[in-house]
């Protein structure tokens, strides 16, 4: 059975986020992000080497989990936890990609620093199904 644009491209994505954020294999990394890759983030630098540059400088102790993940065509989101990369909170995103022809094309992020439980007025964990220790 065949899987779908939508299937493909979130499993490219998951798989491009692993080998970057928590493998750190930038040799890997540039099969899955374009040469000429579109940054929208506030946080990075242009291009696919501003991403690899910022990942590169964040310590090697960099956590990124996946969560929730959502695609219609070339559009993917992944809702994830960045952790342990040298700030004294957790990221919670949502960032979103376009993916082109098998590689990550543009991209855009909302990012949020994680709430702990006695921050939470909802009394619900931002990720997951329990806060983060």
């Amino acid at each position: 059975m065949s899987q779908t644009i939508e299937e493909k491209n979130k499993e490219l994505v998951l798989k491009a986020f692993d080998i970057l954020f928590n493998k750190r294999d930038y040799t890997a990394a540039e099969r899955y992000w374009s040469p000429s890759y579109i940054q929208h983030s506030a946080h990075i630098e242009p291009g696919r080497e501003g991403l690899f540059n910022l990942i590169r400088s964040i310590p090697a102790t960099l956590k990124y989990e996946p969560g929730t993940i959502v695609a219609e065509g070339d559009f993917v989101i992944v809702h994830g936890r960045f952790s342990d990369f040298g700030l004294p909170v957790n990221w919670i995103a949502a960032d979103i990609v376009r993916v082109k022809d098998g590689l990550l094309v543009e991209h855009w992020d909302v990012i949020e620093d994680e709430a702990t439980q006695e921050q939470s007025k909802s009394g619900q964990p931002m990720f997951g199904d329990r806060f983060a220790t």
